[in-house]
Formats: structure tokens, C-alpha cells, sequence
């Protein structure tokens, strides 16, 4: 069968799957809705946690971004992966004891203030939708190519899926979701990364081959032959301070990442939080650790089907046609010569590659099995409808809980709550659908712009209130206001309005460790300077702060 029948089984075959699961989850009061009814097992909350973490980003978008940046690529594997141990040891387990259903419920209870709750919301739905703009493309990217319909469409048919079974099962038909979706996407990443590993090298782990195989060498060398840097040459693409700066942006960003905290609020209690943290951390590494070796395989193989060939040998691959439809892959041979050449000079390279597409197209490129190509398409899918999700509910609870039921209907009942919660949803499955259609750029980086914006505005005001009891209210908004402002200016300067990188030359998705220090000054200097938080304040982040009992099942603010 060809690669587009096998895509429609795979694809067609795991959206059922996702949809009978949202109907079976499906509920009708705002516990199960916002927070899955707080009964989720650890090992299937630490799956659901990882599908929701890798995202179109991690699946599609990063190991094209290793593979065109080489050493410098690692920093999004240094980030989130340290961001995730970051959030796990340092704030899960104690957000899960404060028990509430958002992180703008945590930061309005903590510094008593409407104003900041309405701060804390502004800042979850603009991550939030920055966010969810990079999972709608990839849906788009995979859909394009796969099923051979246009971007839009691509984008309009993740939106029914996803928007179906968050209207209908809320987080507890999300969570269900995104168990099976995990599966789905671990499987699809794995079985190409093996099969290309036994092809170079002889050895079928990826880790293992591209530890103590001879790859890296021979890419090293054919890089420097065409004019590149070595591939593993550190700081070849971005200084060390970008590096540096980009690093820490997408560790505290991830800490800071509203969709990833409220998975810590659907299990029992806060051991399950913890164990469910650490599987999550378990599933996370397995993509995680096989993504540079993917990357690896990838470059090398792009490269010797492409680079140099005449272009009549080129378009008798099948694949190359298919993805230069999407036009995410372009040639022009600008020498006149017959034949396309990859350089690092713009004004001479004759291939062009969109970062998007080197995982999708990794196993058509190695001549894999039809169906290898169109489990990979179900895998990225997975990855990206599943993150979708998690962001969707996070916009539709903080309107419907924070905003609707914390400040302009206190008495609203569990039905009206639910209801407005599934507006919230239709509506953000259509902002995202937007931005998915117009997206401000390629999908790692979109998301990168995401976690920059945590991690100036959420970040300091969860850590400083859980740790600093003398932090208040007016020091908590200053310093979110601040730090988002700061962080959003600098984005939209650089990267849409052609602002030089002001800032010892960091990048825009590095300037959120600046926007995080600079909101951590302001927080700590406006709270020194106006009256504490009241005692009972102070005594309730005490009691945060104490020892963590096992068997705890309640919550201390009710």
C-alpha cells in the first residue's frame, strides 16, 4: 500500500481511538472537567504529563532544529529537560498541596489579590496561545504532506478533534487522551530512530549508536568539505551567552508553564504528584535521549541524497516531489549547472529545507517501510493534538474558573461553570486555528517564545510564593507586569519590527532569562517596600512549606 493509504489507517485509526476515549471520559462537573476529578493514577499521569510535555515541538520541530544547528541545537534539550526536573522537584509537590485548579487560582489566593489573579490569567492565555500557535502548524505541516491537502485544511481538521474531546470530556477526557496518544508518538519515534540506526551504523539503540559509532565523524568531515562548521563544534551557530541565556529561558519557562502545572492537580494527592513526576521524567528521556541521534542520522542521510545530484535525479524521488508540493522544501539552481548544492552561503545554497519536515521526512529519505513513514505522521500528530489539548483547557479554565467564577459570578452552579468552560474552549480552538493558519514563525521557535513569556511572568511569582512568606501582593504584580512587558517588547522588536539584539546580542527566544531576573528584582525590592502579606498569609505559606506528609489527601486552601 502506498504511504497516503497507510496515513489514513494509522491517522484515521488513532483519532477514533482518541474520540471514543473523550466520549467515555465525558463529564459533567467542573472537578472532573478542570482538574480529571483528582483521581488519576501516578503511571498514567506521568504518561498523559509527557504526551502533553512533547509536543509538535519535541516530536517534530527539535530534532530539526539539532540537525541544522548541530552542537547549539542542544540547548533544547538542556532546557526542557532540566526545566522538567526544575518544576518536579522544586514546585509540583507543593502546588499539588495548596489543591487549587490553576495557576491563576494559586497566584490570587497567594497574594490576595483579584488584580493579580486577572494578571496571572492575562499571562496564562497569552502563553498559552503563543503556545498552542506551534502545535496548530505542525498539524497543518504533517496533514499538507501526508493526506496532500493544504495547510489550512490540515489545521481545520486538528481543530474538530481536538476541540471534541475537550468540549465534551474535559481534563479527565484529555488525560485519557493523551495516555493513548503517548503511546502512539514513543512508538512512531522509536521505530524509525532503530531501524536508521542499524542502517548507519550496525547497532539497532540510537543512544548507542551515535555515542560509539563513527557518524558524527563522517558528518563532521562531509560539513566541513561543503563550507559548514563541524556539526559538533560548540557555539558555532549562537554565542555562549545566547546559549546560555536560551538555556535557563526554557528551564524556568517550563517550571512556569501553566498546562504542564495542572497535570500535578489530577492525581489523588501529593505522593501520587511526586511519583507521577517522576514517571513523566522516565517517558520524557526515552524521546528525549534518542532526538540527537535521530538528528544525526538525519543530517547525513539529507545530505548525501541531495547535495550534488543532478536535479533530474532528485525529482525521481518520490518524496522530494511530495514535500516540494507543501513548499517547505525548495530548489533553485541558481549556478545554472544541472546540479544542487548545499552551502552556508544563502546567496549560493540551492537546497532549501524547512526545519519542520526533517523528522517527517527522516524515514522517506532512508527508504523505510510505507507504513514506518505513516506511523511517524500518526506520531506527530499525537504529539501535537495532545499538548493542543492541555493549552486548550488551560485558556478555557482560566476565563471560565478564574475570571468567570472567581470574579464576576461567585454563585454560579457546577452546570453554568461547565458550560461557559466549553465556550472558553470553542472559542480558543478558534483563536488557535488562527494562528495556526498565520503562524509568527516555525514551531520551535514559536514555542520557545512561549516559555520565554513563562518564565518572565509566571516563574518568580510561583517560586518567591512558595519560598519568600514576606512576598506581597504588590510586589507579585509588579514584578509579573514587568517581566511580561519586558519579555513581549523585546520579542516583538526583534523578530517583527527588526529591532537589532540590543542585549549583549541575545536572541528573542533567550531574552526571558532577563525578563525572569528583572521581575525577581522588582518582586523582591516593591515587597520590601510595602507592607507584608497579612499573618494569615504568612501562616498559610508556612504550612505549605512544612514537611510534605505521604498520606495527605486534602488540600490546605478549600
Amino acid at each position: 500500500m502506498t504511504v497516503e493509504i497507510w496515513t489514513i489507517l494509522f491517522v484515521g485509526a488513532s483519532f477514533l481511538a482518541y474520540v471514543y476515549i473523550g466520549w467515555q471520559s465525558r463529564i459533567k462537573d467542573t472537578k472532573g472537567f478542570f482538574v480529571a476529578g483528582q483521581d488519576i493514577p501516578a503511571l498514567a499521569n506521568g504518561a498523559a504529563t509527557a504526551a502533553d510535555w512533547m509536543s509538535a515541538a519535541s516530536f517534530i520541530s527539535m530534532a530539526g532544529i539539532i540537525s541544522t544547528l548541530g552542537y547549539d541545537g542542544s540547548i533544547y534539550l538542556m532546557g526542557w529537560t532540566g526545566g522538567y526536573v526544575l518544576l518536579a522537584l522544586l514546585l509540583a509537590p507543593y502546588l499539588r498541596k495548596f489543591g487549587k485548579y490553576t495557576v491563576p487560582d494559586f497566584v490570587g489566593d497567594r497574594y490576595y489579590s483579584q488584580f493579580a489573579r486577572l494578571v496571572a490569567v492575562i499571562a496564562a492565555i497569552f502563553i498559552s496561545l503563543t503556545y498552542v500557535a506551534g502545535q496548530m502548524r505542525g498539524v497543518g505541516i504533517v496533514f499538507s504532506r501526508f493526506l496532500q491537502v493544504d495547510v489550512n485544511t490540515g489545521v481545520i481538521i486538528g481543530m474538530v478533534i481536538v476541540g471534541f474531546f475537550a468540549v465534551l470530556g474535559g481534563m479527565k477526557g484529555i488525560t485519557w487522551t493523551q495516555v493513548a496518544q503517548y503511546c502512539v508518538l514513543i512508538i512512531a519515534y522509536l521505530i524509525p530512530a532503530v531501524a536508521i540506526a542499524f542502517i548507519l551504523t550496525g547497532n539497532p539503540i540510537p543512544q548507542f549508536a551515535f555515542t560509539f559509532g563513527d557518524i558524527a565523524d563522517k558528518l563532521n568531515a562531509v560539513q566541513v568539505d561543503l563550507g559548514f562548521k563541524e556539526y559538533t563544534q560548540p557555539f558555532a551557530n549562537k554565542s555562549m551567552l545566547d546559549v546560555l541565556f536560551i538555556t535557563i529561558a526554557l528551564m524556568v519557562g517550563t517550571a512556569g508553564l501553566p498546562h504542564v502545572i495542572v497535570r500535578f492537580y489530577t492525581v489523588p494527592n501529593v505522593r501520587a504528584a511526586r511519583y507521577s513526576a517522576g514517571w513523566a521524567l522516565l517517558l520524557i528521556a526515552i524521546l528525549y535521549t534518542t532526538a540527537p541521534a535521530l538528528s544525526m542520522f538525519a543530517r547525513y542521510n539529507l545530505i548525501n541524497s541531495l547535495h550534488n545530484k543532478t536535479i533530474v535525479e532528485v525529482q525521481q524521488l518520490d518524496w522530494v516531489k511530495k514535500w516540494e508540493n507543501t513548499e517547505l522544501l525548495v530548489f533553485d539552481d541558481k549556478n545554472g549547472d544541472g546540479r544542487l548544492q548545499l552551502t552556508p552561503d544563502e546567496a549560493t545554497n540551492e537546497i532549501v529545507i524547512d526545519k519542520d519536515i526533517i523528522v517527517l521526512s527522516t524515514p522517506e529519505v532512508a527508504k523505510l517501510a510505507p507504513w514506518v513513514i505513516a506511523l511517524v505522521a500518526a506520531g506527530g500528530l499525537a504529539a501535537a493534538l495532545s499538548t493542543a489539548s492541555g493549552l486548550l483547557l488551560v485558556i478555557s479554565s482560566s476565563i471560565a474558573h478564574d475570571v468567570y467564577f472567581r470574579m464576576i459570578n461567585p454563585h454560579a452552579s457546577e452546570s453554568r461553570r461547565v458550560f461557559v468552560g466549553r465556550i472558553m474552549v470553542g472559542f480558543a480552538v478558534v483563536v488557535a486555528g488562527y494562528f495556526g493558519v498565520n503562524p509568527p514563525g516555525f514551531v520551535a521557535q514559536v514555542v520557545a517564545f512561549a516559555f520565554g513569556l513563562a518564565a518572565a511572568s509566571f516563574f518568580p511569582a510561583i517560586f518567591l510564593g512558595i519560598f519568600d512568606k514576606r512576598t506581597n501582593k504588590e510586589g507579585a504584580i509588579a514584578g509579573m507586569l514587568t517581566g511580561l512587558i519586558f519579555t513581549t517588547a523585546y520579542i516583538i522588536g526583534v523578530k517583527f519590527a527588526g529591532m537589532p539584539t540590543w542585549f549583549f546580542g541575545v536572541s528573542a527566544e533567550g531574552i526571558g532569562t532577563l525578563g525572569m531576573i528583572i521581575n525577581l528584582i522588582v518582586t523582591l525590592i516593591v515587597s520590601r517596600l510595602t507592607p507584608p502579606p497579612p499573618a494569615e498569609i504568612q501562616a498559610l505559606i508556612e504550612d505549605l512549606r512544612s514537611p510534605i506528609v505521604e498520606e495527605e489527601t486534602s488540600t490546605v486552601v478549600h
